[in-house]
């Protein structure tokens, strides 16, 4: 019941500092922080040369259940999030059947409850069935459980029925989380439009097909005041757009995720289909402005847009294949190997955006270290490396780009609610 985590350097996402503290949690609650704090017959972890962090959230993940279970469950799922460091997951409505009602929310909470290994905030549909015709009832999704909106992986093609959601979503204080993408640029696209589909003869989807719908969507939460929150950006364009739109004092906030800072379309060459993701792997130029808007904060959040297949579905051609890797295993590592080992972020400045600022975005009680708080909590160590092993990854699928690659900067324990879930990359809740 009694626990002490003593010198680490404990990270302050608000203030962007790192301080050497002790920690001591009773109950599941954060009870001191200060220097030197006595032991008191507390379980002792030693933290020497560690990230202590709030606990980390992956706002964007598919979790699969109900309906695609030979993927992804729930109870797999958040033992992957355990593993890569995060101690709660908003899950998005993308299941069979859509979850565009609230008890559908309600099933995904009371299975999260029983068979979870982190928490679970579910995303309801915009729209009934991700259709894009009729509206959910948005009030009754939120009394559910829901913190935000999203059609997730299919765009809300009417302007009108986006304009009618975010009104709506603004009333009952929840943001709109928008898949920006024109079906009609798309085509029959399956990897960014540019030199290197030319080249490996694969249909390309040209970076305005995302670009047009950032803008629109961007236009209508300023017509509208929503809260507007763009999923996974990928494209200098966009990353332009979402910039000049808090100049002007547009409630916008965005996201990226590791793959879009990390890969480029050249990886697609050799035909991995464990490559093929939505929006898709962009070019240099576009790597480098995502690094940028990182940097300056125009992108708020780092989501791994979490998309597990099995491995007879990816097993095929690449046009074929369905889009999406899995990413919850691998985040925190890609992020301080990528970002905080090469001077783009601060350790502070990538905590923030993986814990405070996704908690900011949904309306919930978390990413902060603080005596009274629920002590949900990560510890990273900055010097741990690892070679990643598909075997070795706790969900379900195993389509990960990533095989091989080593990794610096390493979540070695996870707690939830003051309990450990994960040690040294092995999930015990």
């Amino acid at each position: 019941m009694k626990m002490l985590i003593k010198g680490g350097d404990v990270v302050n996402p608000e203030k962007m500092n790192v301080e050497q503290l002790d920690i001591k949690v009773e109950s599941g609650v954060i009870t001191a922080i200060g220097n030197n704090l006595p032991v008191e017959g507390a379980q002792v972890v030693e933290a020497d040369g560690k990230l202590v962090c709030p606990g980390l959230i992956d706002m964007h993940v598919h979790l699969r259940e109900p309906g695609y279970e030979h993927k992804e469950t729930i109870a797999t799922g958040t033992k992957a999030a355990a593993q890569g460091g995060f101690t709660a997951v908003a899950c998005m409505p993308n299941t069979n059947p859509v979850a565009d009602n609230a008890s559908i929310i309600r099933h995904i909470l009371e299975r999260s409850e029983a068979e979870g290994v982190v928490k679970v905030y579910p995303i309801a549909a915009i729209t009934k069935g991700s259709k894009g015709d009729e509206l959910t009832e948005m009030a009754d999704l939120k009394s559910a459980g829901a913190v935000a909106l999203s059609d997730d992986g299919i765009p809300v093609a009417s302007a009108a029925v986006m304009r009618r959601a975010m009104q709506y979503a603004n009333m009952l204080n929840l943001p709109v989380i928008p898949h920006c993408e024109d079906k009609d640029l798309v085509g029959g696209g399956v990897m960014h439009e540019g030199f290197q589909s030319t080249v490996l003869g694969l249909p390309g989807i040209p970076a305005a097909a995302e670009e047009v719908m950032v803008a629109r969507d961007i236009i209508l939460a300023e017509t509208t005041g929503c809260k507007l929150h763009i999923a996974h950006v990928s494209t200098a364009g966009s990353v332009e757009l979402v910039r000049q739109a808090k100049r002007r004092g547009v409630n916008v906030t965005c996201e990226v995720t590791p793959h879009h800072f990390t890969l480029t379309d050249e990886e697609v060459t050799g035909y991995n289909t464990n490559t093929k993701v939505n929006p898709p792997l962009r070019s240099s130029a576009d790597v480098l402005a995502i690094k940028e808007g990182l940097a300056d904060g125009t992108i708020d959040v780092i989501a791994t847009d979490h998309a597990p297949h099995s491995e007879e579905e990816k097993a095929v051609e690449y046009q074929y294949a369905p889009f999406g890797l899995v990413g919850l295993e691998t985040a925190v590592g890609l992020v301080f190997t990528e970002l905080v080992s090469k001077g783009i972020l601060t350790a502070p400045e990538a905590i923030a955006k993986l814990s405070l600022n996704p908690a900011r975005v949904l309306g919930i009680k978390a990413g902060k270290l603080m005596v009274g708080e629920t002590a949900d909590i990560t510890i990273i160590d900055p010097g741990a490396k690892e070679v990643i092993n598909p075997a070795h990854l706790a969900g379900k699928s195993k389509n990960t780009p990533f095989n091989g690659r080593e990794l610096k900067g390493l979540p070695v324990m996870t707690l939830v609610n003051g309990k450990i879930v994960m040690r040294d990359r092995r999930v015990t809740g």
